[in-house]
């Protein structure tokens, strides 16, 4: 029989989104030892790769991030070589360098060898369909927030 504090727990979405959230970082972190970059840098990574010469504002909606966080982001990954930022008018237009393209390409391998890591452990199906569950939820929530 549970307490009254694992009920509540097991049933506070906040509680168990920020666990789940804690657990699978440290999972992505160990997968993804790229350049030592965390893996929202890889995820930034990615959308410019999809989409060269993305705005600075088509970034922030993709990766669903504040003006502020984008801007150190990409200034951290310019220093590092791996994008290029040009101005068109007000527009900062974020693309790929060579280096850049290279991580990318290891970090897609590493997504393979992640998605395995977790889908052992919690089962294929499962995870693929609590990855699309969450992702709908968080659709949703920020249509309404």
């Amino acid at each position: 029989m549970r307490s009254e504090e694992e009920e509540v727990l097991i049933h506070c979405l906040y509680f168990t989104a920020s666990r789940f959230a804690r657990n699978i970082t440290k999972m992505a972190e160990k997968s993804f030892d790229l350049d030592d970059l965390a893996p929202s840098y890889l995820y930034l990574i990615m959308i410019v790769k999809f989409r060269p010469r993305i705005t600075q504002k088509e970034l922030c909606q993709e990766l669903s991030i504040a003006p502020s966080t984008s801007t150190r982001f990409i200034d951290k990954l310019e220093k590092k070589g791996l994008v290029l930022r040009e101005m068109d008018g007000k527009q900062s237009l974020i693309s790929l360098t060579p280096e850049g393209e290279e991580i990318y390409r290891r970090f897609r391998l590493s997504l393979k060898e992640f998605f395995q890591a977790y889908s052992d452990i919690l089962g294929k199906e499962f995870s693929k369909d609590l990855s699309k569950t969450l992702h709908e939820a968080s659709n949703t929530l920020e249509k309404e927030l």
